[in-house]
């Protein structure tokens, strides 16, 4: 593998998860080959980043359990996981991590390996962005615009549909130089923001420019419901992704 510049990546498991009605952190779901959400997170990350991933993991729900599901990862306690979002998370790991770029995801994100590959070139040169899939626009997804020279310009649910050019898959990474920017607007965000309220402040006080990589060929998936936790796994399947690898 080549040399990949050190990198600190962040998985975001603090919340309750309370919509796919599990008694676990979400992460810890088991997919149809036997891991669990956040293992195949891992995994993919020491294949595409290797000892150049340096992980930490925000914890509030039964953390316990992911503390010893993950035992070889630095940890950030969300205290308040019951009473913030995902911009609190973001900006304890941002905090409490070492110095440089951040790659970090949301704890519920299924998804090809690739997709880490594709944003290399980004690590690599320094710069920020964030994964998307111009597929697809739900309503109640994380969409975006650009600005005329292919930045990001808008960030969030409430993006309308018709103006969306796709949606964010929750696997984003902030430049070392674009970090200082993106922790002073999380600390602005309201405790119910999601993080990408802090990516919009971000863009519009600081100038922060953020690239979207389309992954749309690839598969990314977002579990919320039960029926997201099939579409993945059916997607991991359709990949040609061995049953146990």
């Amino acid at each position: 593998m080549p040399a990949v510049t050190p990198v600190q990546v962040t998985i975001l498991a603090a919340g309750m998860g309370t919509r796919l009605g599990r008694p676990a952190p979400k992460p810890l779901t088991p997919l149809d080959d036997g891991r669990t959400i956040i293992a195949q997170q891992l995994d993919n990350v020491r294949e595409v980043l290797g000892e150049a991933a340096r992980l930490v993991v925000v914890v509030g729900f039964k953390h316990e359990l992911l503390m010893e599901a993950v035992p070889d990862a630095l940890f950030a306690y969300n205290e308040s996981y019951d009473q913030t979002n995902t911009s609190k998370s973001l900006l304890k790991a941002l905090r409490a991590g070492m110095p440089g770029p951040v790659l970090w995801m949301n704890g519920d994100v299924v998804f090809d390996a690739e997709v880490l590959r594709r944003l290399l070139p980004f690590l690599e040169s320094d710069r920020s962005a964030i994964a998307v899939n111009t597929a697809t626009t739900a309503e109640e997804e994380v969409k975006y615009t650009v600005d005329d020279a292919g930045h990001v310009l808008a960030l969030s649910k409430q993006v309308p549909v018709d103006a969306a050019l796709g949606e964010s898959v929750g696997i984003n990474l902030v430049s070392a130089s674009d970090r200082p920017a993106l922790v002073r607007r999380l600390e602005e965000c309201a405790e119910q923001d999601y993080f990408e309220r802090g990516i919009e402040l971000a863009i519009e006080h600081d100038g922060l420019q953020v690239t979207p990589v389309d992954i749309s060929d690839l598969y990314a998936v977002e579990v919320d419901f039960a029926e997201d936790l099939e579409r993945a796994i059916a997607a991991r399947r359709a990949s040609g992704a061995p049953a146990n690898p």
